[in-house]
């Protein structure tokens, strides 16, 4: 299967995230895989809920910023939108959607992303990504994707000529907004492995997937959330 990791597919995201430079890294052997988790009873908030959907341009406006973040955060310049194809080797589900992805039936309408690089002695990296659609394709596509992804334990993936391998662990999502899913993904390029986490709400019409340094995606999931529901 061939997927364009231009396309704006939540499933993509850890996927596109793997072609970025500094994420903490290691040459130990990949750990056990994780694969993705979704609650699948809705948990209140406090804090409103989008309705209708949100334009691209609101969005940009919910994203995260270094002063919410705080000290230690530095924007990265947005990535070229021309990037490499990307090969999906031994992963069946994510095959399945092949086609789909392809087409573009997959694809939410409204989106706005930031990267920010962290600096604390080891240089670490943290991307947020805003969708917004009806809530019911919101949540059938995330789900859908989540579970693609998750499907398999250990799978390879081909970015441009660059062969990485992957695994997948299945985490416990924070009991968030309507809807939670979670994952932890090991992968390995050149014998180096790296660990990266994926948590994605979904909160009224608005997905907020947060990804990047295990650490810095627990710290941030919640004041993404309520920035994405609120704008501030």
């Amino acid at each position: 299967m061939r997927l364009r990791t231009t396309a704006p597919v939540l499933a993509l995201t850890a996927l596109t995230a793997l072609t970025l430079p500094g994420c903490s890294s290691s040459h130990s052997s990949p750990a056990p895989v994780a694969a993705s988790t979704a609650s699948a009873r809705p948990t209140a908030t406090t804090s409103p809920k989008p309705a209708a959907p949100v334009t691209s341009a609101a969005l940009g406006r919910r994203l995260l910023d270094e002063h919410d973040l705080g000290q230690g955060y530095t924007r990265k310049p947005d990535a070229d939108s021309q990037r490499d194809d990307v090969t999906v080797v031994g992963c069946p589900a994510l095959d399945k959607l092949g086609s789909a992805a392809a087409s573009g039936s997959l694809d939410f309408p409204n989106q706005a992303k930031a990267s920010f690089t962290y600096t604390d002695g080891s240089d670490s990296e943290l991307t947020e990504e805003l969708y917004s659609d009806r809530e019911a394709k919101l949540s059938q596509v995330t789900g859908r994707l989540f579970n693609a992804m998750t499907s398999c334990p250990s799978y390879q993936i081909v970015v441009g000529s660059t062969p990485i391998q992957m695994s997948t662990r299945r985490l416990a999502a924070p009991q968030l907004g309507d809807e939670q899913w979670s994952q932890l993904l090991t992968f390995t390029i050149n014998g180096r492995s790296t660990v990266m986490k994926q948590t994605a709400i979904r909160t009224g019409t608005i997905v907020v997937d947060i990804s990047g340094s295990p650490g810095l995606v627990d710290t941030q999931v919640a004041k993404a959330l309520k920035k994405a529901q609120t704008g501030r």
